[in-house]
């Protein structure tokens, strides 16, 4: 069974029995989402690469594999949620969240920041979810659910930095070893380290790279594996929305905060720019800027030649509609 949720100050590394614990979870509720080799041009010539097409996962983003892991596993241990969800989020997790919490039939609160993207509060209100619009940064929107959840009884969500959340990314490695066996290097945005936390996990146990890359503008891991712990950063990025978070979270320190299984990759926004540009000329395919994050590291030249393609994750792609 997977462990329950700890508080971060105790909280144990999360565990390849825990992703595929989760895996189990979660069957039937989420897509299996499809690779795609392209070859990609990089400053030192054309490179072969597979992309991981998360975008096409229900909810719009990755996050859909934590959320219903943690709602799935409050079914399973017959937990009471009778006064409902609440998470912090500036926008795809709280989506994720919509999209499981209706699927049990129970109510969810999302406090966003209130610069939060119009499309993601219009999308999270028609799933159903009660938005509160609160603070400017993501350290606010946390401090104002502990304070709401105390009051109502809601179940706390962590939007990254809990066994579900990083277990429930986990399960994409563990598709990518199924879908394309040997493959390389796994290379991922980061925010508050939910995704490279649970692929990391998978990397760990099948013996690939994991490579983290984020903004100038949010260095989390970078910062965190530098000072040998997490940090606080400040936040200047175009992609605050989904990779704003001010610290690397707890479990992702622990999976990733060292060690040679994982690289970090600075990119700018421009870069990120450019890279989700390149997507959608050459492949057609409309990704979030976090999401074409991950391709900068390839599009700038900064992640290094591998004997098997490496794998890009397209993590989300909730952008406007038409």
């Amino acid at each position: 069974m997977l462990r329950s949720d700890a508080p971060p100050s105790a909280a144990a590394p999360v565990g390849l029995q825990d992703v595929l614990t989760a895996r189990e979870l979660i069957r039937g509720d989420v897509r299996r989402t499809p690779i795609w080799a392209v070859t990609v041009q990089s400053p030192d010539g054309p490179r072969e690469v597979l992309l991981k097409l998360e975008q096409l996962q229900v909810s719009g983003t990755f996050k859909a594999r934590g959320a219903f892991t943690a709602v799935r596993r409050m079914q399973a241990g017959n937990s009471r949620h009778t006064g409902g969800f609440i998470i912090a989020s500036g926008g795809n997790a709280g989506i994720a969240a919509a999209v499981a919490c209706r699927s049990i039939g129970a109510e969810l609160t999302v406090v966003a920041p209130r610069w939060a993207p119009a499309s993601k509060v219009d999308r999270l209100r028609a799933l159903g979810a009660r938005v509160v619009l609160d603070g400017e940064t993501h350290v606010q929107t946390h401090l104002v659910v502990k304070e709401l959840s105390a009051a109502s009884g809601a179940v706390t969500l962590h939007p990254y930095d809990s066994v579900d959340a990083v277990a429930g990314a986990g399960t994409l490695a563990l598709e990518l070893a199924e879908q394309y066996p040997g493959h390389g290097p796994v290379v991922v945005s980061v925010g508050g380290g939910g995704l490279i936390a649970g692929v990391t996990t998978v990397g760990r146990a099948h013996g690939f790279l994991t490579v983290g890359v984020e903004p100038h503008g949010a260095p989390t891991l970078n910062r965190a594996r530098t000072a040998g712990r997490p940090v606080d950063v400040d936040v200047d990025t175009s992609a605050a929305d989904s990779l704003g978070a001010q610290k690397l979270g707890a479990l992702a320190f622990l999976a990733c905060g060292s060690g040679p299984q994982v690289e970090s990759i600075l990119v700018s926004d421009n870069d990120m720019e450019a890279a989700r540009s390149y997507l959608w000329e050459q492949f057609r395919l409309n990704v979030e800027l976090s999401a074409a994050a991950a391709l900068a590291a390839v599009t700038t030249g900064q992640l290094a030649e591998s004997v098997a393609p490496p794998v890009i994750v397209l993590c989300g792609a909730n952008l406007p509609g038409p």
